[in-house]
């Protein structure tokens, strides 16, 4: 290989959001989590081509107070990662009495995956979700002669995706106090 290893980076951010308000890994409310240092974290030597965010896409559905923070909320933050050079991946949020569900990032980030894959766009595809739901998209990439590198959490690791991954990082609470906005300066 010549140059650098070219690295592509997929965060499910739905899946990663709840992973870290599990009670294992109890992310404070309030505390924002550096999504930048994150990042290079997962790289490290090698070049990032590419640094994707999947999300669903709230919306003030019923006029109150507590919707209108969520999505002022959501946007400040999308803004603030788009920044940081992510290209964000807005799929739909689904109300349904009373309750949220995300529907069309699984399909964006395995669509991402294969057209990266035949592009030749990267040599490592770092997939931070652990949505079983994408392990065709896995199996096609690897067919292709992509690597893929899993990032899960070591209280719930998704051994379905582990099965085809190249290489596993699983992250624990202790990693996680690393990313925490402010954590370089304490350092």
């Amino acid at each position: 290989m010549f140059g650098k290893e070219k690295v592509a980076i997929y965060i499910d951010g739905s899946n990663f959001y709840h992973y870290l308000k599990d009670k294992e890994i109890s992310f404070p409310k309030g505390q924002k989590f550096d999504f930048r240092l994150f990042v290079d974290f997962l790289i490290g030597d090698r070049e990032c081509i590419s640094k994707r965010y999947y999300t669903g896409i709230f919306r003030n559905v019923d006029g109150s107070f507590k919707s209108q923070e969520l999505v002022k909320g959501q946007q400040k933050f999308l803004s603030e990662i788009g920044k940081d050079g992510f290209i964000i991946k807005r799929g739909r949020i689904m109300y349904d009495s009373g309750k949220t569900r995300e529907k069309g990032t699984d399909v964006k980030i395995a669509t991402d995956l294969i057209i990266g894959a035949i592009d030749n766009l990267y040599d490592t595809a770092v997939l931070v979700s652990s949505d079983t739901d994408l392990i065709p998209a896995i199996q096609y990439i690897r067919y292709k002669k992509k690597k893929l590198e899993y990032v899960g959490f070591s209280h719930a690791p998704s051994f379905g995706i582990q099965k085809y991954a190249n290489f596993s990082r699983l992250l624990l609470p202790a990693d996680i106090e690393k990313f925490k906005a402010g954590a370089e300066k304490r350092s």
